[in-house]
């Protein structure tokens, strides 16, 4: 995901956070704070026995029931070997962790141990080959249809790479600036205070002693930030900047014809405002009718109000510039265009398969199945069935991303339980 964007559901629903430690001194802060903070339920414990459906008893809204491949929706109809480079990325992570250490919340995917020696059979598998990449999941996995309760059905949305056009300093047509994160900005795992705060987070600046709200989108547009230092590129289009803070990642095009990859790097914490729910309400767009191109349409033409609109979300995003060959997810892997899927890290593991069965964003009478790998989150995405698929970059991207908001389920492919040793 793209780590932590904003991403369009649709409505434009909110963004996610990353976070990170911060000093001592904030923990009797947080702890008076949030005494009335609702308590999220941790993620759920792959059950013991794969064979038997289980609800996990710290997550009781999670469901795994075991199915078999022919069980996958188009299961024989996707090239699946196209997902082995986002596969092979996320082995390079498993690489790096501790055997005996169990993988993604309560440890449902197992030990890393099981993950590491599916790897070492991945390497064996020869690209371009749809058969052999087949035969590698149904000896090495176990599927597992995934479950709200009762409820196996879901949304499936979309997000891309957005391309803007920029320029290092302000001048002529270049007068919307990106922001680097500024120091000030503190994001804190409140789960590391105390326990039943497992999950929640939050996010404002620091002055002296004290952790106050940070910035508001329309106090940053009204120069809240000038003189700071902090701009790192100017682009030409305020409405790009805003979909570029929807979508958390872009490549902006310089003068020069050069490229910048810029990421996201922070955000505000305040809550995301859906300009596009907005909209609806008063009458602008037709419910049936938004998308990410109707939102924009409507900016554009609306320029009078344009930035008024788009200053009812107070959430704003923080960048950095990237580099490799494109966007980076929650994982820290490289994404896949139409591999790589953000997902709920509360119920679903980073870097594991996952059968993903919806319908096409542009034809939805047309079956979208394929194999995914999970390597990206986002505040939106909530729940143990919600998938955001990466789309990568450019216009067939752009339109995807925009018209992909459809029901759908998935299935996660976790390493089948080691043979027993033989008695001797």
């Amino acid at each position: 995901m793209i780590c932590g964007r904003e991403i369009l559901i649709g409505y434009l629903l909110p963004p996610g956070a990353l976070t990170r430690n911060t000093r001592p001194f904030l923990a009797g802060l947080f702890l008076a704070l949030l005494t009335a903070c609702e308590v999220l339920d941790p993620a759920g414990v792959r059950p013991p026995v794969p064979r038997e459906p289980k609800v996990a008893p710290s997550a009781p809204n999670l469901v795994l029931t075991l199915v078999t491949y022919a069980q996958l929706p188009g299961w024989f109809g996707d090239p699946v070997d196209a997902a082995l480079p986002a596969l092979r990325g996320s082995c390079q992570i498993f690489r790096r962790q501790p055997p005996g250490r169990r993988m993604g919340p309560s440890g449902i995917g197992g030990k890393f141990v099981d993950w590491r020696r599916a790897c070492t059979a991945l390497a064996q598998v020869p690209d371009a080959n749809t058969a052999a990449t087949r035969r590698f999941f149904e000896q090495w996995f176990d599927p597992f249809l995934v479950s709200n309760r009762s409820q196996a059905s879901g949304l499936f949305t979309g997000y891309y790479e957005i391309e803007l056009r920029g320029s290092r300093s302000r001048k002529g047509v270049y007068q919307t600036p990106l922001y680097l994160k500024p120091k000030d900005i503190v994001s804190v795992n409140l789960g590391q205070f105390n326990s039943q705060w497992s999950g929640k987070k939050i996010t404002g600046r620091v002055i002296a002693d004290r952790v106050i709200p940070a910035q508001t989108r329309r106090e940053i547009d009204d120069g809240a930030f000038s003189g700071r230092g902090i701009e790192f590129l100017w682009v030409d289009n305020p409405i790009d900047a805003f979909f570029l803070h929807i979508q958390g990642s872009g490549r902006v095009v310089l003068e020069d014809g050069s490229i910048v990859r810029v990421g996201y790097a922070g955000r505000n914490g305040h809550k995301y405002v859906a300009i596009g729910r907005e909209l609806v309400k008063r009458g602008a767009i037709a419910k049936e009718s938004v998308s990410m191109q109707s939102i924009r349409s409507w900016l554009r033409v609306n320029k009078t109000d344009a930035q008024a609109v788009m200053q009812l979300n107070p959430s704003y995003i923080f960048f950095r510039t990237l580099q490799g060959p494109g966007p980076v997810g929650a994982q820290g892997v490289v994404l896949t265009p139409g591999r790589s899927l953000a997902v709920d890290r509360r119920f679903i593991p980073l870097g594991a398969p996952i059968w993903l069965a919806t319908t096409s964003p542009l034809d939805s009478s047309e079956p979208l199945n394929r194999l995914v790998i999970a390597q990206d989150t986002g505040g939106a995405i909530k729940g143990p069935v919600r998938g955001d698929l990466y789309w990568g970059h450019g216009e067939n991207a752009a339109l995807n991303a925009g018209f992909m908001k459809g029901s759908g389920r998935y299935y996660i492919l976790l390493p089948k339980p080691p043979a027993p040793a033989k008695a001797q």
